[in-house]
């Protein structure tokens, strides 16, 4: 479990204020500041909200008072719980970093049938109401129009012959393999910032010169 000191570490290195890390751990700011402080001591079930909390924005923490960003690292995600857990690291990526987000052979249908139609409303909301914060833009084969996103993305589609069904997901620093079949989905996420920035260099080679708008997409 990690220390004061390696929580306070861990805020500064994310630039995180303490209602920062309450509101991504589920905590309160105070609870947060009296754990910083001292005079609350935390037990096992808060000290885990913490850790998770970091680990989504990879922090890991070494020994007794190491701290350091998580680079290199190829993180597998399967299923719907899995792809959820997905989802949600990609929206906190957008509330906090914010930037580019590139989704390349984006495959809707597959979103609605395992993160399930309610689900992602919700996840739909969240991410209209930080907008601002980034630009999502996301290619489809031609002849998509189940453009579930439209609301907080730019759609351009892929002609159908260079469209594969392998989905590329590029946000923040990671890059994303998201491989569907007929029963599952599996996501492999490597965190790496220069592999990721290579990728959206490509991409928008690709959104420019090959991906275009038709009268569906606006």
């Amino acid at each position: 479990m990690p220390t004061i000191a390696q929580i306070r570490a861990a805020r500064a290195l994310l630039d995180w204020s303490q209602a920062d890390l309450a509101d991504y751990a589920g905590l309160s700011q105070t609870g947060i500041a009296r754990i910083e402080n001292g005079t609350n001591k935390p037990n096992s079930s808060t000290l885990d909200k913490i850790k998770n909390a970091f680990d989504h924005a990879d922090i890991e923490f070494i020994a007794e008072s190491g701290v350091r960003k998580r680079t290199g690292e190829i993180r597998t995600y399967k299923g719907q719980d899995g792809f959820r857990t997905f989802m949600d690291d990609v929206y906190e990526t957008a509330k906090t970093v914010g930037g580019d987000i590139c989704l390349f052979n984006g495959m809707p249908k597959y979103f609605h049938q395992y993160l399930g139609t309610d689900w992602y409303a919700q996840h739909a909301k969240r991410m209209n109401e930080i907008r601002d914060n980034y630009k999502l833009k996301i290619t489809v084969k031609e002849g998509e129009d189940l453009l579930i996103a439209s609301e907080f993305a730019e759609y351009r589609h892929f002609p159908a012959n260079l469209f594969k069904e392998k989905t590329f997901y590029s946000y923040g620093e990671k890059l994303a393999i998201m491989s569907f079949d007929t029963e599952s989905v599996t996501i492999k996420v490597l965190s790496e910032p220069e592999i990721s920035a290579s990728f959206q260099i490509l991409f928008d080679i690709a959104w420019d010169n090959v991906a275009y708008k038709n009268k569906n997409t606006g």
